[in-house]
């Protein structure tokens, strides 16, 4: 490979991809069906220059950091992985997670942790419109606000919001909770505002402090579904 490797102190590797000499296709082919035979342990991109779908499939306990901005699905359908983007990402970041961690140092665009099934989300700056969208046991936490409609269809996990929410937030929510700091613009369809027990304390501490955040957990409020759309209801004319 023309990528450099450097020895670590404990025999790994880490690996260098620069983005202006090598393209992504050949980059995520390596992480598809080399890297876990190779004494990777940490990789390094260079030059992202807004690429799309960067570092997306992996199934590898592998540390991965993206020195730049990124465009779409950066870090798509992760497993195991712990990927760290040192800019702003577009579309979709962390699309379908399912574990392993991903963190942005920046914003991020529209629909952030989109059906995320299990793994972390961090985003440290604010995110854009459906944050969370359908996630299904994804935990996001956002350092800043996120947009109109996060959260929507939310089946399971908990989304963290530092800063404001935008109009609809957990609208048609199921079982996922949504903490939030700030000022909420307006909740959707069958959300609702509720106390914080002793165990969300608990909870939210943990995620507040996994991400780096120092946050008092009696600053947030708790949204949750009122359980009022679980059943149709054909006299209610829409109406919930």
């Amino acid at each position: 490979m023309d990528n450099l490797a450097r020895k670590n102190s404990d025999g790994k590797e880490t690996l260098l991809f620069d983005l202006s000499q090598t393209t992504v296709r050949d980059m995520n082919q390596f992480l598809h069906h080399n890297l876990d035979k190779s004494n990777v342990s940490n990789i390094r991109i260079i030059h992202p220059d807004g690429a799309h779908s960067i570092a997306v499939g992996l199934e590898v306990p592998v540390n991965i950091e993206i020195e730049g901005h990124a465009g779409y699905f950066c870090a798509g359908m992760n497993k195991q992985a712990n990927v760290t983007i040192k800019g702003n990402v577009g579309w979709s970041v962390a699309e379908n997670i399912m574990s392993g961690m991903v963190r942005v140092k920046g914003y991020a665009s529209e629909c952030a942790g989109a059906s995320g099934h299990g793994g972390t989300l961090i985003i440290e700056r604010d995110a854009s419109l459906r944050c969370g969208i359908s996630m299904k046991g994804v935990d996001i936490i956002v350092g800043g606000s996120v947009g109109n409609f996060s959260a929507f269809m939310a089946q399971a996990g908990h989304l963290v919001v530092c800063g404001d929410a935008g109009d609809g937030l957990g609208d048609s929510i199921y079982e996922a909770i949504i903490y939030v700091r700030g000022k909420i613009k307006s909740l959707g369809a069958d959300a609702r505002i509720e106390p914080l027990t002793d165990e969300d304390h608990k909870v939210l501490a943990k995620l507040l402090a996994l991400a780096g955040f120092k946050h008092d957990t009696k600053e947030f409020k708790r949204v949750a579904s009122a359980r009022q759309l679980y059943h149709w209801n054909a006299d209610a004319n829409q109406e919930y």
